[in-house]
């Protein structure tokens, strides 16, 4: 990172990116940890992919991941958001989100951490991701249970774990999928949780709109429709 006192500007590289089941924003957890079965990996660059940079990371349950909103940094940021845990009709300061509308495009996350692999390349196998694949990562930190688990923090408008009442079915068809996706034995469970979080926009809740709705995980194409509490799994799909 350089820093330049006439500009007062800063250059950030990525340190890495992640291999992410999330293969578009849609359906993405808005937070991390609630999609317990979304395993990622995150591939070091040169020259931080040095076994060096990773000693003693394994000892570490969990990390905090600093990382771009590379889809949306070329579409600036905004001093007021509608944040989606308020239905999108209640607005907020920015900095009083976790809006990707941000003036440096910067995000946090902690993940859990999976295994350490140094071979062929190092690299991190993290678990509960919340994070687009591609996503650059700019840093790494472990995580600290005395210092980052304050127990008698406010979460203000979001100080509750977001719940849902969905219940999730799979159509015979979608059934012969994952009986076909044997590869990757955890889809069904992945696709559960991820809808059990209800992606749809706030309105759209509100309304109950009776309506077919698509996401992509790893290469699967995967269409739903919800129907009062009950998301139906239409089909799975290999793109």
């Amino acid at each position: 990172m350089s820093h330049s006192p006439t500009e007062n500007s800063y250059r950030i590289e990525p340190v890495g990116y992640i291999r992410s089941p999330y293969r578009q924003k849609f359906a993405i957890p808005r937070q991390p940890g609630l999609v317990k079965s979304a395993i990622g990996t995150l591939e070091l660059v040169a020259p931080y992919n040095h076994p060096d940079c990773l000693r003693g990371i394994e000892e570490f349950s969990h990390l905090w991941l600093s990382f771009v909103f590379h889809e949306t940094a070329d579409k600036g940021w905004k001093p007021l958001v509608r944040p989606p845990r308020l239905g999108g009709n209640a607005r907020k300061g920015v900095f009083a989100t976790r809006a990707t509308f941000r003036p440096n495009a910067l995000g946090l996350s902690v993940v859990e951490l999976v295994d350490v692999q140094l071979q062929p390349t190092p690299r991190l196998i993290v678990r509960g991701l919340d994070l687009l694949d591609g996503t650059p990562i700019v840093d790494i930190k472990p995580y600290l249970p005395y210092a980052d688990a304050i127990t008698d923090a406010r979460g203000g408008f979001a100080d509750d774990r977001p719940t849902t009442d969905m219940r999730i079915e799979f159509s015979a068809a979608a059934e012969a999928s994952l009986t076909r996706a044997h590869h990757v034995p955890h889809l069904r469970q992945l696709i559960c949780e991820v809808l059990g979080q209800d992606p749809r926009p706030g309105y759209q809740r509100e309304q109950n709109w009776d309506k077919e709705y698509g996401m992509h995980l790893y290469e699967f194409n995967i269409k739903w429709r919800v129907q009062e509490q009950t998301s139906t799994v239409i089909s799975i799909s290999v793109d």
